[in-house]
């Protein structure tokens, strides 16, 4: 049919996607789940029914006819959620972006006016089609308008025409509404005939035809059934008149208002990147189909080809470029293609070996800016070459991390959707996923290299973009003097990776399985049974039935037995005590020992750890493959795990560890003078806390106290509220609020710097670093008091974590510079948290002392100074 019209209840799928996917905020805090679950479930409509013509129906806030009528009809209706109304006028915005037609009129419902229009548009020869989640609308259906009920959330359609109504109900649509007025709605409040559900109505209308038939046929129903319709005549007709969806309402329709037209993809673009729905700026452009496909002139270039490249690369001192990788060893030769560009059109790509070589000049080049798009791979796989990757200078995984810290996705094809509303093939779409994903050295020449000279085509067009917004945020320094640089450090680290006893390993692995085996022959004992202690199921049943422990928590399969649960039980029962030493020793064993001996490099001996850079929101490193910053230290069998990362022969570990850097940026950013002076008398900043906390003389302080100074210290960092502190030290809230109380008294400005932080996180949405690292914090305008909490711990820590992580990036960039700078042998190796690791040469031990010594407490400058502790040697664990 050439005319074909979709109608849809606008209030219906929003609320039908509000409550189907999870709560969605913008970086402003702006809920988005139902405008996002509403425009996905718009695309899918377009996309399989086609439509000439499109309309969405609203309801409005003001009373309809049908409240006149009965005072009661939506009573007792939830009210819509604060998270939701919040979503109507951006969707109606939206929608008027899209150019589609919206109707609301007061003193109706949006049924009433899919009712009408859906009457117009079938005289008028259209075929229509109704999407909504009531099923009041199957009273619409006809032989050519389809009712579509969404089902499951947001991803089934249930089609109803005439034929299927009556094949579903054995009713007409019009005996739809007669069904309604028998057996009511909840829903909407409408009463109906108490005691008639769906079967019976449907029985009777089959009889009967219609209620007011029905009606006049009282006298041939028998039993309860005739009482019932009997004494409740006026509730039946009168919910038949509630339930019938009104198809005359007094409205004028223009045909040519409802055409589905090309949308303002301008507007669009802005609106989705305003609410952060990157993955669907691809869309636009496919859906709408007016924009081509980027041609590109792809060639493959001979060794005897390269020069002319070459020259040009050196003439126009910059080049973008991206190595592809077969799968393999770290330190293979794996590369299978290196593609690259200087405009973004005209692509090159070398196979060889020797024509990889032959770049080597230009990529090793300090003049030749490096461009492209997760780097830090490129650098690991030409070191292998023997090339060392020089003057990396943008990459766009970075740029956008920086832009946004708060997203889970700095893919390319999202990327490019953001920055240049352009739809490009995904990895995952490219390779697939799970089991049957294949690898790059699985795909034919063509594909590979189409994919790749996309890449390499978006960093060319969105680098400008990406750089004006850096600009717009201040992050310039942060940017181009502490994460480019980053880059080359995390993937020589990665490269060089930290040496490892195996001996001393398989003696754990030996000593580990030992204590398991004791401990859990211990576990039977003291249960008087064999079971599976790793079985949540069978120990709750020992500890809660067997032994008539007492239930701390209890779950839907059974009882908790977690380690918070097991934490309240240690004084019980010696059996808690051994369950909670076999469950640690189990994870240092399976996590780290045999973890480790997985992975140890064959060629090396050495575990080469991958240093994430773009993963957490507040600016740290992270570690995986594995996690050297989560090596648990707080037991002795943990720190023991320590000296199996060693130094090689002729070489020694120094280990320079900031010392309480995040209160010394706590100082710096607050200006309290107490505690400024705190660390320029050097005084130990625990016990002089406590003094002032517990207002006794420095020399009067008992571990105690400095132990509870030193969690009140570290809690306020974190915004730690009372409850929180007094979970710590298990003491009494009062006393824990006291104790903060009493903290914020002695150090005032600390007190106002908080509060003023999430002030202005509430006003702007986001908190900066010392070096403008930015984080959008959209909890903190929260409706929900879990949430808005949570947003305002993350604006009082952020600054200070986020400066912390901003000062150990300069300092591993200047202390990295200064070893090749000096031309030692000595390598960094290792970053945790607020530690860097050298493996340093025995003839270099003093020179690399002086050097972390110097550019870790010059890297900022702070109102306190920056203190480093160092120790050294020939095993991780003997450095610390």
């Amino acid at each position: 049919m050439d005319k074909r019209l979709v109608i849809i209840d606008g209030n219906s799928l929003m609320n039908r996607a509000f409550y189907a996917l999870p709560d969605l905020m913008n970086k402003e805090g702006l809920h988005t789940n139902a405008i996002y679950g509403f425009t996905t479930m718009l695309f899918k409509i377009i996309d399989n029914y086609n439509p000439t013509h499109i309309s969405v129906a609203f309801d409005l806030k003001a009373p309809t006819f049908r409240h006149k009528q009965y005072e009661d009809y939506k009573a007792g209706r939830k009210k819509m959620p604060d998270e939701l109304r919040v979503q109507v006028q951006p969707l109606k915005e939206l929608l008027d972006a899209f150019k589609i037609h919206r109707l609301e009129i007061e003193g109706f419902e949006a049924d009433d006016i899919i009712g009408t229009v859906s009457q117009f548009a079938e005289k008028e020869g259209f075929e229509v089609f109704i999407v909504t989640g009531d099923k009041d609308a199957i009273q619409l259906a006809s032989d050519n308008t389809k009712v579509l009920i969404t089902r499951k959330g947001l991803s089934e359609l249930e089609e109803y025409d005439y034929n299927e109504v009556l094949k579903r109900y054995e009713l007409t649509p019009d005996q739809f509404i007669d069904l309604k007025g028998l057996m009511g709605d909840k829903s909407d409040n409408i009463p109906g005939v108490p005691g008639i559900g769906e079967k019976t109505g449907i029985k009777l209308l089959k009889e009967f035809e219609s209620i007011e038939n029905l009606i006049q046929n009282t006298d041939k129903l028998k039993g309860s059934v005739k009482k019932k319709i009997e004494e409740n005549i006026d509730i039946a007709l009168m919910s038949k008149r509630l339930a019938t969806i009104i198809r005359n309402i007094p409205v004028e329709i223009d045909v040519d208002d409802l055409k589905l037209e090309e949308y303002d993809e301008e507007k669009i673009i802005k609106l989705f990147n305003k609410f952060g729905f990157n993955s669907l700026i691809g869309r636009i452009n496919s859906n709408q189909g007016n924009r081509e496909s980027v041609d590109l002139n792809v060639k493959y270039l001979s060794f005897k080809e390269m020069d002319e490249l070459i020259d040009e690369i050196k003439n126009k001192k910059y080049m973008t470029f991206k190595t592809v990788s077969k799968e393999g060893e770290l330190l293979d030769e794996n590369i299978i293609y290196l593609f690259i560009t200087l405009d973004g059109e005209n692509i090159y790509y070398i196979k060889e070996k020797e024509g990889i070589l032959k770049l080597k000049e230009v990529l090793e080049s300090k003049d030749i800016k490096k461009y492209g798009y997760k780097l830090k791979e490129d650098y690991i796989a030409l070191r292998n070459y023997d090339i060392n990757l020089k003057n990396i200078n943008f990459d766009i995984v970075i740029a956008e991390y920086l832009i946004d810290a708060t997203s889970s996705n700095y893919s390319y094809d999202n990327i490019a959707a953001k920055y240049i509303g352009r739809k490009v093939i995904s990895e995952e779409e490219l390779l697939g996923k799970g089991k049957k994903a294949k690898k790059y050295e699985d795909l034919d020449e063509n594909t590979l290299t189409n994919y790749f000279s996309s890449i390499l085509n978006v960093v060319v067009n969105v680098k400008d973009k990406m750089e004006d917004k850096i600009k717009e945020y201040k992050m310039e320094t942060l940017f181009y003097n502490v994460e480019i640089p980053l880059i080359e450090v995390l993937g020589y680290m990665e490269h060089e990776g930290f040496k490892v006893d195996v001996k001393k390993l398989e003696d754990l692995k030996e000593e580990y399985t030992l204590l398991i085996n004791n401990l859990q022959n211990d576990i039977y004992n003291l249960a008087g049974e064999e079971f599976n202690i790793n079985s949540p199921k069978q120990l709750g049943v020992v500890l809660f039935e067997k032994l008539n422990l007492p239930i701390i928590k209890k779950t839907k399969t059974g009882y908790s037995t977690n380690a918070e649960v097991l934490e309240k039980l240690k004084n019980e029962h010696p059996i808690i005590e051994k369950i909670s030493e076999y469950r640690q020793i189990v994870k240092l064993k399976t996590t780290y020992v045999d973890g480790l001996l997985n992975i140890i490099n064959k060629r090396s001996g050495r575990i080469h750890s991958s240093f994430n850079q773009t993963i957490t929101t507040t600016g740290r490193i992270s570690s995986t493959e594995p996690n050297l910053q989560n090596i648990p230290v707080r037991l002795e069998m943990g720190r023991n795990l320590r000296k199996v990362f060693i130094s090689k022969e002729n070489y020694t570990l120094l280990d320079a560890d900031y010392s309480q850097i995040e209160l010394r940026v706590l100082a710096h950013i607050s200006e309290d003078k107490d505690l400024i002076n705190a660390f320029l008398s050097e005084e130990d900043i625990h016990t002089s806390t406590a003094a002032k906390v517990f207002n006794v003389d420095i020399k009067d302080v008992t571990s105690e106290m400095r132990s509870a100074a030193k969690a009140v210290n570290f809690g306020i960092v974190y915004g730690i509220s009372d409850f929180g502190l007094s979970q710590n030290l298990s003491i009494s809230v009062k006393k824990a609020k006291e104790y903060i109380d009493s903290y914020f008294n002695k150090y005032p400005k600390v007190k106002e710097y908080m509060e003023r932080v999430v002030d202005d996180a509430k006003k702007d949405g986001y908190v900066t670093t010392i070096l403008n690292r930015r984080r959008y914090i959209p909890e903190i305008n929260s409706k929900n008091f879990v949430v808005k909490n949570l947003g305002k711990r993350l604006a009082m820590n952020t600054p200070i974590q986020g400066s912390a992580a901003d000062v150990i990036k300069i300092a591993m960039v200047s202390v990295f510079n200064k070893l090749n700078e000096k031309n030692l042998k000595s390598k960094l190796i290792l970053q945790v948290h607020d530690e860097l690791i050298i493996e340093a040469h025995e003839d270099e031990v003093d020179v690399v002392k002086d050097i972390l010594k110097t550019e870790m407490e010059k890297a900022v400058e702070l109102t306190v100074p920056l203190k480093v502790d160092l120790n050294s040697g020939k095993s991780w664990y003997e450095t610390k």
